[in-house]
């Protein structure tokens, strides 16, 4: 098989990851399961990076063949309408009684979530299921585990008036904005009209779009031979051949389609309680098929989100890879693999996290 070779290792050609795609499709197949797309697993390299700085513009479109497309800081997004979002995302007045804010279980200094298996909301009350990041959360064709909100716009509404989260109302929260002298004047900058439902949606979701994240492993994409360590191409290599990226491809590394969780082994096998969180988008649809179906998650930035999976049952990202491997995959990944794979994801950590 002929072989690219880079700086500290080789990575093989397309050939390597269409082999292991077709047999991890193989074993989906057998799960009967159909697969949503929103993005094929790979198209053309046609990416928004005219604006990015240095020599990285120069670099841009050098990989085509790889399954994961490299992303760049957004272009073209409206300075005043991110700045008023982060301030409403930091602000706890979205929430009952000022009690917390979009940041308190999204914090994005510690990777846009909070560490913790089940996020609390306002009053101590714990949620059903586990935080995913908010960084790159623009790439995914749905939010919420589940899937259930069709964008960013629809998504923001579910924290806030969710009991277990913020527990309140547009309603209750635009009194308390228009009542800030502050907060009127920085609405009217923007938007040219005070505080109002659809206007304070839309620049929290001009500010989650401004959360992408390009990593090291994107300058790798972009060309740039010196950014990975042989180590973490060879995990990247081993991704691709296992078939990890059947699932975790595209620009979000995942986002881009629902999957059920125990596709090779059954994960709901009688050892584990079942709560309604397990049932995934069969909560939302009620489709018998989409029983422990969830949207597979990106894996931008995943060394920064444990405890991982929807119902956080692995603390490490070394057990992580080891649950996918055994239940996705079919296959019992030795150590050193795993060890690989896991320096490969962390390779997918944003370099300017906000």
């Amino acid at each position: 098989m002929r072989r690219r070779k880079v700086k500290g290792g080789f990575i093989k050609q397309s050939t390597s990851w269409i082999i292991a795609a077709f047999s991890a499709t193989a074993i989906m197949t057998s799960a009967i399961y159909v697969v949503y797309f929103k993005e094929p697993p790979r198209e053309e390299a046609k990416l928004s990076v005219g604006r990015a700085e240095g020599a990285i513009a120069d670099l841009a479109n050098k990989r085509r063949n790889e399954p994961i497309i490299p992303v760049a800081k957004p272009a073209n997004l409206d300075a005043g309408k991110v700045a008023l979002g982060r301030a409403l995302f930091h602000d706890p007045r979205l929430s009952k009684g000022d009690a917390v804010s979009c940041a308190f279980c999204h914090d994005l200094v510690r990777g846009g979530v909070d560490g913790l298996p089940k996020s609390f909301g306002v009053e101590g009350r714990t949620g059903d299921i586990n935080a995913p990041s908010v960084y790159n959360a623009s790439l995914s064709f749905r939010q919420f585990w589940d899937g259930r909100a069709r964008d960013l716009a629809e998504q923001v509404g579910g924290p806030i008036t969710n009991p277990l989260e913020m527990a309140t109302s547009w309603e209750e929260i635009l009194p308390k904005l228009n009542a800030d002298s502050e907060t009127v004047e920085a609405f009217r900058a923007v938007y040219k009209s005070p505080p109002n439902e659809q206007n304070a949606i839309d620049a929290i979701v001009e500010f989650e779009k401004s959360l992408i994240t390009p990593s090291r492993f994107d300058r790798w994409l972009f060309g740039d031979d010196t950014a990975m360590t042989e180590s973490e191409l060879r995990g990247y290599e081993l991704f691709v051949q296992h078939g990890c990226a059947t699932c975790h491809q595209g620009k979000g590394i995942g986002g881009n389609l629902f999957q059920r969780f125990g596709v090779a082994r059954e994960y709901y096998d009688g050892s584990r309680r079942i709560d309604k969180a397990d049932l995934g988008r069969y909560n939302f649809t009620k489709r018998e098929e989409d029983r422990y179906v969830f949207k597979v998650p990106t894996l931008r930035n995943v060394a920064l989100s444990a405890p991982y999976f929807h119902d956080a049952s692995s603390e490490t990202l070394y057990d992580a890879v080891s649950v996918m491997g055994s239940y996705q995959l079919g296959v019992s990944l030795p150590e050193d693999e795993v060890r690989d794979i896991t320096l490969f994801l962390r390779a997918l950590t944003g370099e300017e996290l906000q």
